[in-house]
């Protein structure tokens, strides 16, 4: 399977964008459910484990883009940003910590951001040309 990731901030933007829809929908999904059927506990593994899904994509793309970027910063904040969400995730599945869920909506919008932000770093054709040694 040959994937390219010319685009991995676009993909990573997109990634990170779905996430933040996803768990804006979340709520509106359990309302609907819950005037549909009666029983409280019939939700989708699909739709419970989707964020697993988008922070996989996500990690690819800011390896991606951190590979390429020519800016030190911006490498940095790309993986910040993504393990910041990946403890959100998983702080949300395992409830170590109350959190208000709006917290892991900024950390997603600020990886959605960072990747759009850092198309402007590097436009190489190859895959060397971006690297600072």
């Amino acid at each position: 399977m040959n994937i390219s990731f010319a685009k991995s901030d676009s993909i990573g933007a997109i990634a990170s964008t779905m996430c933040v829809v996803h768990c804006l929908m979340t709520p509106l999904f359990f309302a609907v459910q819950s005037i549909t059927v009666v029983q409280h506990n019939n939700v989708p593994l699909w739709w419970i484990n989707l964020d697993f899904l988008f922070i996989t994509i996500s990690v690819i793309a800011v390896y991606h883009s951190a590979k390429k970027s020519s800016s030190y910063l911006m490498k940095y904040l790309l993986w910040v940003s993504w393990v910041t969400l990946f403890v959100l995730i998983l702080n949300e599945k395992t409830e170590w910590i109350s959190l208000k869920e709006i917290i892991t909506y900024f950390a997603a919008i600020v990886l959605a951001f960072l990747h759009i932000y850092n198309l402007k770093f590097c436009k190489c054709e190859t895959e060397n040309c971006c690297q600072v040694n």
